[in-house]
């Protein structure tokens, strides 16, 4: 048995019921096999994937707050701190029902690679509640989000971990995380990304992660003699990346006909209007089905399908795992080229297989999506030096990461004999400079 084959079954055996956290494991693991075996006898001897497979810490605790009604809740709160190789843990907190343990350490896993390649000194780490801010009060939401952060700011620091948003936490919840840090604390630092603008946020944060999709994806055509302009195009999702996605998608010449939520998609064969959607999910919080009430022309559609209608570009941005086999075999049936990941691991294993064998251009999200990291990591270090960056510059410097992701992804598939496949090349790209540094600080 393989080395890797061999790590896979002991996450396995020992994380049982975590099946989000094995796929991604082995999802990595296969692309780092013809690595792996080129250097077996030396990683095995230091044991450096069962070091990288296995979290540096998991904090888990409760989080009771008051609704209300004067009734109280308790809710699970964690932070997943994966890897600190390359530098303090990055990475969002999710506010959704949907979290688990499982969740986040796929997550965390991921966001080891994906940090790695934006050429930046953060390392890996996840974190969040199975608390739903949907229908819930600000005041409910406040009350929420101080009880986690007076326990959660026990672990995390400017130099130690330094969480951002993900789904469920925006601006919103990002300022009353921050000042209840502040206060438990009292230190003002740059402990957490996606700040307002008036308060150590950067310009530019919030379009980040679906403007660099779009510019990785504009490095993806350009090196298969193609481009965005005149394409048509689906954003899955309707929140912050989709809706950034669209944005810079459109300004790249592309016409994007549909977008969805978890209720169902709409389709405007004239192209989506954003400054109605931005109305209805950002400004109103309502669902999109709105948008067919408002645009003439526009259907909507419930439940899931959005895959059904043709386009030339296919960018997953709402959650994992949304799109599977049976999709994929209708989006290549009906010509789809290229798919570049805007959320966490939104494609199953069989459908990136079975998409990459027919054809599909395609950009892993840990690749694809790292435009928001590296945007926080801009922020960061605006923090660290007391200053602000404008918006051009620090597009500037989020177009020249995602410029300089594909080219090493790129130049690791190439490098062994398997160019085109962008899912070996984000992995080894990224693994290589972690393993590096894993290797240099000895066995800690």
């Amino acid at each position: 048995m393989s080395y890797t084959d061999e790590v896979y079954d002991r996450v396995v055996a020992q994380n049982p019921g975590e099946p989000e956290f094995h796929q991604a494991v082995k999802e990595v693991l296969d692309s780092l096999k013809v690595v792996i075996d080129a250097n077996e006898e030396k990683y095995r001897s230091l044991s450096i994937l069962e070091r990288l497979v296995e979290p540096e810490r998991i904090i888990s605790f409760r989080v009771p707050w008051v609704d209300d009604k004067g009734v109280v809740q308790v809710n699970k709160g964690y932070r997943v701190q994966f890897n600190s190789a390359i530098g303090p843990y990055k990475g969002g907190l999710r506010f959704h029902p949907s979290v688990n343990q499982s969740i986040l350490k796929f997550l965390g896993f991921e966001q080891i690679f994906k940090n790695s390649l934006t050429g930046l000194p953060i390392g890996g780490g996840k974190g969040g509640s199975n608390f739903d801010p949907k229908g819930k009060s600000d005041r409910e939401v406040m009350a929420f989000c101080q009880s986690f952060m007076t326990e959660l700011s026990k672990y995390i620091g400017a130099d130690r971990d330094v969480p951002a948003g993900d789904i469920g936490v925006g601006g919103r919840e990002i300022g009353y995380l921050y000042g209840q840090y502040k206060r438990n604390r009292d230190l003002y630092e740059g402990v957490l990304t996606g700040k307002g603008l008036t308060w150590g946020g950067s310009l530019v944060r919030t379009q980040a992660t679906g403007y660099g999709v779009v510019y990785i994806l504009n490095e993806m055509m350009k090196a298969h003699n193609d481009e965005i302009a005149g394409k048509t195009a689906i954003v899955t999702g309707s929140g912050n990346v989709a809706i950034y996605a669209v944005e810079k998608i459109t300004q790249f010449g592309a016409t994007v006909v549909a977008m969805c939520d978890s209720n169902g998609y709409i389709y405007d064969p004239n192209g989506i209007k954003l400054d109605v959607v931005k109305q209805i999910k950002e400004v109103e919080r309502g669902r999109i089905k709105e948008y067919a009430d408002r645009v003439e022309g526009a259907e909507y559609h419930e439940g899931v399908g959005i895959w059904n209608i043709k386009c030339d570009i296919y960018l997953p941005c709402a959650t994992q795992n949304e799109l599977g086999l049976d999709a994929v075999k209708t989006l290549v049936a009906n010509g789809t080229k290229y798919i570049a990941e805007g959320a966490n691991m939104p494609t199953t294993m069989e459908a990136t297989e079975y998409v990459q064998a027919n054809g599909v251009i395609f950009m892993p999200g840990k690749a694809a999506n790292a435009g928001g990291v590296a945007t926080s990591a801009l922020e960061m270090s605006q923090n660290s030096m007391r200053l602000s960056w404008t918006a051009e510059e620090v597009d500037e410097k989020l177009h020249g990461i995602m410029v300089n992701i594909f080219k090493k992804v790129d130049e690791a598939s190439t490098r062994y004999g398997m160019k085109d496949n962008y899912v070996v090349g984000a992995n080894i790209a990224g693994f290589e400079k972690v393993v590096d540094a894993m290797m240099a600080q000895g066995i800690v």
